[in-house]
């Protein structure tokens, strides 16, 4: 189950393979940034990480599973399900940094009513250092969530066209 691009077959293993690469390269960019450039990150920066690692995982899975046409097209379609999930976390991040609503609790304050000095000594030593509505660097006006929203959107939506395209080939429409 393929369908040509540029003289390239294009079927599920290569799509996972795609997303996998995509995915190594998505995560050794956040990891450099923040242990070379020393950009810390937020609560929900961390969020954003998972639907990579999990792209990832599933991703190799897809290309192991080269033989079983059926089951790599069904992995490489939750994988790019997965990399819509990230888009969303990380549009909701981008909704956060510009104040169009409030963050989750892990990212600054909390709605706890403090009683006592010590409660309030608690909640100060633990609070994130970095906030989730401060963007922390950005190119061109466009935060690193911003940058990720827009890779997860294209990967998730390609990758999920190409799959509907094979499918398509493979039922001969």
């Amino acid at each position: 189950m393929s369908f040509t691009v540029l003289g390239r077959k294009v079927d599920s293993a290569l799509i996972g393979g795609a997303q996998a690469v995509a995915s190594a390269i998505v995560l050794a960019s956040v990891y450099a940034f923040e242990h070379f450039g020393g950009l810390q990150s937020c609560p929900l920066c961390l969020y954003q990480r998972w639907p990579w690692w999990i792209a990832l995982a599933i991703g190799l899975i897809v290309v192991f599973a080269r033989g079983r046409p059926g089951f790599a097209m069904g992995a490489a379609a939750l994988s790019s399900t997965v990399i819509l999930a990230g888009a969303g976390i990380s549009g909701f991040h981008i909704g956060v940094e510009q104040h169009w609503w409030e963050g989750l609790a892990s990212c600054g304050g909390t709605g706890e009513m403090l009683t006592t000095v010590e409660a309030l000594k608690r909640q100060i030593m633990s609070a994130p250092v970095v906030r989730c509505d401060e963007v922390a660097w950005s190119l061109f006006g466009v935060s690193m969530a911003g940058y990720n929203f827009l890779t997860s959107l294209v990967l998730g939506v390609g990758s999920l066209f190409a799959l509907y395209r094979i499918r398509k080939v493979s039922d001969g429409r």
